[in-house]
């Protein structure tokens, strides 16, 4: 299945078959300003001795605080990444772990969200922190 959006974010048709979210199996469940969650399977997103690799919880984190930012500013925005740090707690062996994102500072030019991936068990194996940032909307000039 080709995903056409993800959350409030239309994605470009050039783009369609090449989004990260789909490779990783990253599912968004709940989608409003004030709370962002979604889902990642372990299976397919292992390092070589079986743990979930760092790097797929810092995808998750990253996109569920984009997604985030993007339900403050507006979809008809362009936000990015500015930082991300990711704390890595306890290792998630199986099953699918679950990220809640929640706004730490939301501003006009800068948005920051503390992002909690958990285990199947509730367990709390990552805690990110991202700052996005948000430009401001360019006015097109008629010449």
């Amino acid at each position: 299945m080709t995903q056409t959006a993800l959350g409030p974010v239309e994605v470009l048709p050039p783009y369609i078959g090449e989004q990260l979210v789909q490779r990783l199996g990253i599912e968004i469940d709940v989608c409003e300003p004030d709370l962002v969650t979604g889902t990642m399977p372990v299976t397919g997103n292992r390092q070589p001795i079986g743990l979930l690799h760092g790097g797929a919880n810092a995808v998750l984190a990253e996109t569920l605080g984009s997604l985030a930012a993007w339900t403050h500013a507006g979809a008809d925005r362009i936000i990015v990444g500015q930082e991300l740090s990711c704390t890595h707690h306890g290792a998630a062996r199986s099953g699918r772990v679950v990220g809640e994102c929640r706004p730490l500072h939301v501003g006009t030019h800068t948005a920051t969200y503390e992002i909690v991936i958990r285990d199947e068990n509730g367990r709390r194996t990552c805690t990110a922190r991202l700052t996005c940032a948000i430009p401001p909307v360019r006015r097109r000039t008629s010449r």
